[in-house]
């Protein structure tokens, strides 16, 4: 068996991204940036005021305690008259322009002005509450680089910068299909024997989550010819992801349909638990995977090889999670020699964080997925005694618990 970093690093090497296509700006949100972003202009474009007050020379107040004639008032979005001479002051707002010969702004809180007059009763220090031009970003700087995630932040930035479109990689569009008798999709009621189909819906989700476009294929019996039309179905999309039939069972027969199909497999089995049945393959240019049948095993293997090989498509850099140490706030066990990606809640505490199971760890269990903030990694055949620390992968951002407000 691979390890799981073998195991990625054979998927990761056959994939490379999809392309780029050109979005309106606020479509760009939650995609990965396609293009290097120059700055084409100085922000802000010239010195600014940081506050309501007086534009003043900073050398006219070295005393202290002196009396300005104010010659005008500027507004955001309109420009200064005049320059500003010497024993003069400007009203002033905040986003406004400084007027030429002016080097700082004192708060309207500091001064006493009566008429056309301000007393500054204080020294006010040159560059005083005003905003370099280029303070955020000068031309010709380069703000955002290939690769990276659009945030809020980001799209702000663009928009700063007038790029109402942005080039972003393409979305990868992802095939999902399960299979077994024993299924009863969505909308009907299991008969005799049968379960509800679970692994579509969450691997859906998680195809969204990843930023990828999902294709539900639906649920394929048992039969050769029926999984291999699906697969060949499935050719429409960037990628295709099965779930269960992956074993070596008797009607495990994914790994057969998808080498009928003219696929070409380059791994299967990788030692971990949950998840050691799973295959990936390459067909007509296209990854291909197989992924095993149990809910909480389908869902660990997309993330741990199905997410980064989506990011990767997608042109993105960070293409796995984010990564923590934790101390196990209990014993935490992995018998057997295969290394565990167990499911753990995290509580913030002074110094760190804590680790904890979110209860039985069945790779059928799927609520334990519900319940984690993680996946702890342990090695085979190791108890992670209380208080030890441990690598954890982050699967969302920590909010606040009630327990960690309680004892904060």
């Amino acid at each position: 068996m691979l390890t799981v970093e073998e195991a990625l690093g054979a998927i990761l090497s056959r994939v490379e991204p999809l392309g780029a296509e050109r979005v309106e700006l606020l479509a760009a949100l939650g995609r990965v940036l396609a293009e290097p972003i120059v700055a084409r202009r100085a922000v802000p474009p010239w010195p600014a005021s940081s506050m309501d007050g007086y534009a003043l020379r900073a050398a006219d107040t070295r005393d202290g305690g002196v009396d300005l004639a104010v010659v005008g008032r500027v507004a955001a979005g309109s420009l200064p008259r005049r320059a500003l001479g010497r024993g003069e002051a400007m009203r002033i707002f905040t986003g406004a322009p400084l007027p030429e010969g002016a080097d700082a702004v004192v708060p309207q809180e500091d001064v006493a002005a009566e008429g056309d007059r301000v007393r500054v009763a204080a020294r006010v220090a040159r560059g005083a509450c005003v905003r370099p031009a280029g303070e955020d970003v000068r031309a010709g700087d380069l703000v955002l680089e290939p690769g990276h995630a659009l945030g809020p932040a980001e799209v702000g930035l663009l928009a700063t910068l007038g790029h109402a479109r942005v080039a972003v990689g393409r979305r990868p569009r992802v095939a999902i299909l399960s299979t077994g008798n024993e299924l009863a999709d969505l909308g009907t009621e299991p008969g005799p024997g049968q379960i509800a189909n679970t692994n579509t819906y969450s691997l859906l989700a998680q195809v969204r989550e990843a930023g990828g476009e999902a294709l539900n294929l639906g649920v394929a019996p048992d039969r050769l010819e029926a999984i291999e039309a699906r697969v060949r179905a499935g050719m429409a999309a960037d990628v295709l992801v099965s779930s269960a039939g992956v074993s070596v069972g008797e009607l495990d027969l994914v790994r057969e349909a998808l080498a009928r199909a003219g696929a070409e497999l380059h791994l299967w089995q990788v030692a971990m638990r949950p998840g050691k049945p799973i295959t990936f393959g390459s067909l007509g240019g296209r990854p291909v995977f197989g992924l095993p049948g149990n809910p909480v095993s389908a869902m660990v293997t997309f993330e741990l090889f199905v997410r980064p090989a989506l990011r990767k498509l997608a042109g993105a850099r960070a293409l796995e999670r984010p990564r923590v140490r934790a101390r196990a706030l209990a014993p935490i066990a992995n018998p057997g020699a295969r290394r565990g990606y167990l499911r753990v809640t995290l509580h913030r505490e002074a110094g760190g964080l804590g680790a904890r199971l979110t209860g039985d760890q069945g790779s059928a269990i799927l609520r334990s997925m519900v319940a984690a903030d993680g996946l702890a990694v342990v090695p085979g055949d190791t108890r992670v005694a209380a208080g030890e620390e441990l690598e954890v992968i982050l699967l969302r951002p920590l909010e606040p618990r009630a327990a960690d407000t309680e004892r904060s």
